[in-house]
């Protein structure tokens, strides 16, 4: 049989073994002209344009600095790239790139990410100077969405509960949904008469809300968008006492253990164990995380400076990576990006893949539920907490209280 080459993998070949294609430095040149400052991005959902903000800045004569814009949140993106009439926006934590054709004052292109076992490839193109977030509009809100919610995402054949926190002033909407396993990040958007949108887009998550509060001001119905597929509708029900299970208790030991064990290797195939000599007689904060994970991201980027801080108070951290390989020379990489990226500097151990085998490398925990999920361990060994999901700063006093808790906590392990 005929073997036939794709065309996307003839290409790369093309460019491999062809001495005329260029290569090297002199690829990074281009006489394009590629306008700095404010930009509004859009990703087309199938709910709809999906609004974010853009900062980008001159680094050299190809190189660029971006960053998205969500609420207050403004998240650095990897180098990008000027090459020819194209910029290129990797985001190498998420396998994730925006690549758009650089007009006058416009970008267009596409945003693609790499999935488990697929491509997601949405249209791109964002506006340079534009500062709204949704189309202004004249329409005055009828109701105030300012407050907590008791919310159920369904499907055709499932429910999810969350609790929905969201913050109005005039027309502007902020806020995110909390939770067993962790919040949606920042969500931002606007309100006209009685129906609202809100958007994020962090190089991973691609998401749209839309929603109409009933004319009481009590209920909302509404729409989820997730990527390129996913769908939900949700409603809403005011309630100031909204609430979620602890997150304390969520995750449990198996019957019969006090304590976790494990051997695992860094990115470097060292094998790193947990009965090793820099972890006795320590308060030891075990991460379960991975690097394709925002919410591991914003907890990450809490524990990396509390952990520079405390670090000569007696107490380690050391995070266990499940990745979307098992072969340390595929993730490897991904872990030392991401230690790297928030200046983390403890070990960072590749533990397994983040699917449903997953809690067989912990087999001492019932089941790995949600990253990240963070264990609490005594000085003499003994786990004292295992916290499911993480309240980001995107849930305002959420995170708060999060991290007050933490620190008391900790101080409390210290102090025994």
């Amino acid at each position: 049989m005929k073997q036939i080459i794709p065309a996307f993998c003839l290409a790369a070949w093309i460019v491999l073994i062809l001495p005329s294609c260029k290569t090297g430095q002199n690829d990074q040149k281009t006489s394009t002209e590629l306008k700095t400052g404010t930009w509004r991005g859009l990703i087309k959902s199938p709910g709809g344009e999906l609004p974010f903000g853009l900062d980008i800045s001159k680094k050299d004569d190809s190189t660029y600095q971006v960053y998205v814009i969500n609420s207050t949140e403004r998240l650095k993106m990897d180098d990008a790239i000027l090459r020819e009439d194209s910029l290129h926006i990797p985001m190498r934590l998420f396998d994730a790139e925006i690549t758009a054709h650089v007009g006058d004052s416009v970008l267009t292109g596409y945003y693609t990410k790499q999935s488990s076992n697929r491509i997601v490839k949405m249209d791109f193109s964002a506006q340079q100077g534009v500062t709204y977030r949704f189309a202004t509009t004249s329409e005055a809100p009828k109701t105030s969405i300012t407050g907590k919610w008791d919310v159920y995402f369904y499907g055709d054949s499932d429910t999810s509960q969350a609790v929905g926190v969201f913050n109005q002033n005039g027309t502007e909407l902020t806020g995110s949904f909390l939770t067993p396993t962790g919040d949606y990040r920042y969500l931002a958007g606007s309100v006209q008469g009685t129906a609202f949108q809100l958007s994020t887009f962090d190089g991973s998550h691609v998401y749209l809300f839309k929603g109409t509060t009933a004319d009481t001001g009590n209920e909302i119905t509404g729409e989820f968008w997730s990527g390129d597929r996913g769908y939900r509708k949700w409603k809403a029900i005011k309630n100031d006492k909204a609430a979620l299970p602890d997150a304390n208790t969520y995750t449990l030991l198996k019957k019969g253990y006090n304590t976790i064990d494990f051997t695992f290797p860094d990115p470097t195939g060292k094998n790193i164990s947990f009965q090793d000599p820099k972890y006795k007689n320590k308060v030891v904060i075990v991460q379960i995380l991975g690097s394709w994970c925002p919410n591991c991201m914003d907890e990450t980027n809490f524990l990396a400076p509390w952990y520079k801080k405390n670090k000569d108070r007696g107490v380690e951290i050391v995070g266990l990576a499940f990745e979307k390989s098992n072969d340390l020379k595929v993730s490897g990489p991904k872990i030392e990006r991401m230690k790297q990226r928030f200046g983390m500097e403890y070990d960072v151990l590749l533990a397994g893949v983040n699917d449903s085998t997953a809690s067989k490398s912990l087999p001492m925990l019932e089941k790995i539920k949600g990253y990240p999920t963070t264990i609490f361990v005594d000085k003499k060994g003994k786990v004292r907490r295992i916290h499911t999901g993480f309240n980001g700063p995107g849930t305002g006093k959420y995170y708060d209280e999060f991290v007050e808790d933490f620190t008391l906590f900790t101080d409390k392990l210290l102090a025994e």
